[in-house]
């Protein structure tokens, strides 16, 4: 196997994780990083190829996200999402403001219009639906870029350059809505990016797990356990890798849905592990009681799980490692 890699830049987009499942859908490996990554990181990471996603922000305002704009000149294909499109546009020279009333602002199902001579739209259908969500308009194209893509209401739906390779969208080919997205990306990582496609999850996890392996040796891991993706797929791995000396302390905070503690607790009954459930529902529901503002309660929660958490691990012997919510 070889180690292609494609980099997520995450803008703050709802969809973000979702680009990353059907990049590896299409058996080609990436890893989601935040828009801050330095250029020099971005660099070592040796990408095949850059997917700026969507996020809340206007391009145009002082303070929104903006990549290093090195990343342009590192000779890799980029596909902008939404805002990623947006940036693409208004870094490199065009133009984006907010859209008016009834011109070029969409959201929902929309009927697109594709050129198909560009490569990210090559043996597609001329029509189909896309999925919309912008209030923000490229007015105007930078130079060497073409359209490619457009609406009944936005003649800029899909921009290229396919000098450098460089491609922006106003839609989510990522979502289920978009009918011909997942073409889309295979079409920007195979024939785009030159992807060769021989990576499986499977792959990955006997990776991770022999890298656990290595690092551990013959010492013990504690793990936080809230039940969250992150945090029950960390332990799996460490449970394959590492066995009896995982010690997971599941804080049981009583927040999630009807019976789903004891799911939980019964997923990881199959590995030969130390599994610890505290039942701290009373505490987090004590200290949330009257709090309506949302992230002063995410706070709360944060807090209360580190505290819960260290009490539990101090009534535990010999640790040599304490593991984090991902791997």
């Amino acid at each position: 196997m070889n180690n292609q890699k494609i980099l997520i830049l995450d803008f703050g987009g709802q969809y973000n994780q979702l680009i990353a499942r059907r990049v590896r859908a299409c058996h080609v490996y990436c890893e989601v990083h935040p828009w801050t990554m330095p250029l020099e990181k971005i660099r070592a990471y040796a990408p095949i190829g850059i997917i700026f996603t969507g996020g809340p922000n206007s391009v145009y305002a002082q303070d929104a996200p903006r990549v290093d704009p090195g990343v342009y000149t590192l000779g890799v294909p980029i596909l902008g999402i939404c805002y990623g499109c947006q940036l693409l546009a208004q870094e490199l020279g065009g133009c984006v403001t907010a859209a008016q009333e009834n011109s070029a602002r969409e959201y929902g199902k929309t009927v697109t219009h594709f050129d198909t001579g560009c490569k990210l739209f090559r043996d597609l259908p001329e029509e189909s639906i896309t999925w919309m969500s912008h209030g923000d308009f490229m007015a105007k194209v930078p130079e060497r870029f073409h359209l490619v893509a457009r609406s009944q209401v936005c003649p800029t739906v899909g921009i290229c350059d396919e000098d450098r390779a460089f491609y922006g969208v106003q839609f989510h080919p990522e979502v289920s809505h978009t009918e011909y997205g997942s073409r889309m990306l295979h079409n920007f990582l195979y024939g785009i990016c030159g992807a060769a496609g021989d990576w499986t999850m499977a792959d990955f996890k006997q990776k991770a797990v022999d890298e656990v392996r290595k690092k551990v040796g013959d010492g013990r891991v504690l793990l936080a356990l809230s039940g969250g993706v992150d945090s029950s797929v960390t332990a799996a791995l460490l449970a394959e890798a590492v066995g009896k000396r995982l010690t997971c302390v599941f804080v049981d905070h009583g927040l999630m849905r009807r019976n789903e503690g004891n799911e939980v607790e019964a997923a990881f009954s199959r590995w030969d592990l130390n599994f610890v459930r505290v039942d701290a529902e009373e505490r987090f529901l004590t200290h949330l009681a009257g709090v309506t503002e949302p992230e002063q309660k995410r706070k709360i929660i944060g807090e209360e799980f580190i505290r819960v958490f260290e009490a539990e691990a101090k009534k535990i012997g010999r640790v040599d490692f304490l593991a984090q919510g991902t791997i």
